[in-house]
C-alpha cells in the first residue's frame, strides 16, 4: 500500500495560511542575518522561504531538505508566504558546490560550462525553462494528433540499411552484422498508414553529418506524423498547422512560468499559414539555387512577417533534385514536387510533404535515380501490398524550442546534447 505523504508543493502554500505543514526540496539560498536566518528551498513548483530566529542549520545550498512549519503571511517572501518556527531535517549530506550559484536571477556561466555540469546547471530556474517548455510543445504535438485520430507508434532505432537519405549515418556492430542508428522514422511510419492510417511518434533521430554550428545536432528528437487518404501535400499543412496551434496553447496553458522567466513572446499561429512556391521564392530572392540557405530563410522570414505579418512560411514545391526518392512529383511541373518547408522566424522548422504511394512508382523513381531496388525490398512490399496517398512531416524540437526562446544556440534547447564533440556527460 502506497502511503501520502504531508508535504506541501511551494507554489500551494498559499492555500494553507495558518496550517503547519511539510515542505522539501533543495537549499537555494541561506542568508544568515544577525539575529535571523533565512533559508530558501526550491522544489520543482517554484521556492518557499522558511525564517529561522538566530543561526540556524550552516549548510552548503544544493543539500536537500525536509522543513516542517507553520505558514504565515509575508507580502515580501516568495509567493506571499514564508514558514516560521521551522524544524529543519537534512534528507542528503552537504552538498558539494555548483559550478556557479544557482540562485542568482541570471547565468552568467559559459555555454560550454553550462553543458558539462548539466546534471547540476540545469537547476536554475533559467536554464531548466526551455525544458519546461519543451515538455509541454510535446504534450501539445501528442495531444492535437490524439484528438485528430492519430495513433502514436515506436519505431526502431536500429536499421539494417544506411540508405534512407543523403546524410550520413553512424554505423554500428548488431551481433556480427552491420547495422545503423536510423536517420529517421520515415519507412517505418509510412508503412503504419498501411496499418492506422494517421501515426505519429516522438523520438531521437541520428546524423552522423559534421556540422559545428548553433543549428545542428548528430541526435536530436524528432516530432513525426503520416496520414492517408489525402489529396495532396497542402492537407499535410493543414494538419501541421493544427499541430503547430496545439504546441503553442499547450506551452501557454503548461509552462506559463516558464515563458514568463524567459520574456518568451508566443508566436500566433495564423488561421492559414502564407506560403510561397519555390520558385517564386528563388526570383524574390534574385538567385537559382537547388535549396535555401541559411541566409535566403532568414530573407524569407522577414520578408513573411513584413507582408503577411507572420512568423511562420511555407516554401512549397522544393525541386526533386534535392528531396528524397519517395517524394511525390508536382503535377504538370515534375521537377518540383509535392513538398514543403515552414520556416518559423527565418529558420528551417519543418520538412514534410506527399509521398509516392504505388509500388510501382517507387520501382520507377529508384531507376530514374540509378538506385538499386535490393536495399529498399523491406520498405517496398508495404507499397505492393497497396497503399493508400499519403504524406507526412517531420519537427525538429530542440531547434522549436530553440526559436521558440530565442537561444542563440540549440543546444541551450538540448538535454545533453551529442554532437561533433560533445558525447559526455
Amino acid at each position: 500500500m502506497i502511503h501520502p505523504t504531508n508535504r506541501v508543493l511551494a507554489a500551494r502554500l498559499p492555500g494553507h495560511v495558518g496550517e503547519t505543514v511539510e515542505v522539501a526540496g533543495w537549499l537555494h539560498r541561506r542568508r544568515a542575518l544577525k539575529s535571523v536566518t533565512f533559508l530558501v528551498l526550491r522544489d520543482r513548483s517554484g521556492l518557499a522561504q522558511a525564517v529561522i530566529r538566530g543561526t540556524g542549520p550552516d549548510l552548503p545550498e544544493e543539500t536537500v531538505l525536509r522543513v516542517r512549519g507553520t505558514v504565515t503571511a509575508n507580502p515580501q517572501a516568495p509567493n506571499g508566504v514564508e514558514l516560521t518556527s521551522p524544524s529543519v531535517e537534512p534528507l542528503s549530506g552537504p552538498a558539494e558546490p555548483p559550478p556557479f550559484s544557482l540562485f542568482r536571477p541570471t547565468v552568467e556561466a559559459s555555454l560550454p560550462v553550462v553543458l558539462d555540469g548539466a546534471p547540476v546547471t540545469l537547476r536554475h530556474p533559467r536554464l531548466a525553462a526551455p525544458h519546461r517548455i519543451s515538455a509541454a510543445s510535446v504534450a501539445g504535438f501528442r495531444g492535437t494528433l490524439d484528438g485528430l485520430g492519430f495513433t502514436e507508434v515506436h519505431t526502431p532505432k536500429v536499421v539494417s540499411s544506411a540508405t534512407e537519405s543523403g546524410a550520413e549515418v553512424f554505423a554500428l556492430d548488431w551481433f556480427g552484422r552491420p547495422a545503423y542508428l536510423a536517420q529517421s522514422p520515415q519507412f517505418f511510419k509510412q508503412a503504419m498508414v498501411g496499418v492506422f492510417e494517421r501515426v505519429y511518434e516522438t523520438g531521437p533521430v541520428f546524423r552522423a553529418e559534421p556540422h559545428d554550428t548553433a543549428r545542428h545536432l548528430a541526435q536530436y528528437t524528432s516530432l513525426d506524423a503520416e496520414l492517408g487518404f489525402i489529396a495532396d501535400h497542402r492537407e499535410v499543412m493543414a494538419v501541421l498547422r493544427e499541430v503547430l496551434a496545439g504546441m503553442v496553447a499547450s506551452v501557454a496553458a503548461r509552462a506559463g512560468a516558464a515563458v514568463d522567466l524567459l520574456g518568451v513572446e508566443l508566436p500566433v499561429v495564423p488561421a492559414e499559414i502564407p506560403q510561397i512556391h519555390f520558385a517564386d521564392a528563388m526570383r524574390l530572392l534574385g538567385a537559382d539555387e537547388p535549396d535555401l540557405s541559411p541566409a535566403h530563410e532568414r530573407w524569407l522570414g522577414e520578408w513573411a512577417l513584413r507582408e503577411h505579418g507572420s512568423e511562420f512560411l511555407f516554401v512549397v514545391g522544393y525541386p526533386m533534385r534535392k528531396r528524397p526518392f519517395y517524394t511525390h512529383p508536382e503535377p504538370g511541373r515534375p521537377e518540383y514536387s509535392n513538398s514543403f518547408d515552414l520556416l518559423f522566424r527565418g529558420l528551417e522548422l519543418v520538412t514534410g510533404g506527399q509521398r509516392l504511394h504505388r509500388h510501382e512508382d517507387y520501382l520507377a523513381a529508384l531507376a530514374a535515380r540509378g538506385e538499386p531496388v535490393e536495399p529498399y525490398a523491406g520498405y517496398l512490399r508495404s507499397f505492393a501490398h497497396g497503399m493508400p496517398p499519403h504524406g507526412g512531416f517531420a519537427l525538429g524540437l530542440e531547434r522549436w524550442t530553440a526559436r521558440l526562446t530565442r537561444a542563440d544556440n540549440v543546444r541551450r534547447a538540448t538535454l545533453f546534447p551529442r554532437d561533433l564533440h560533445r558525447l559526455t556527460p
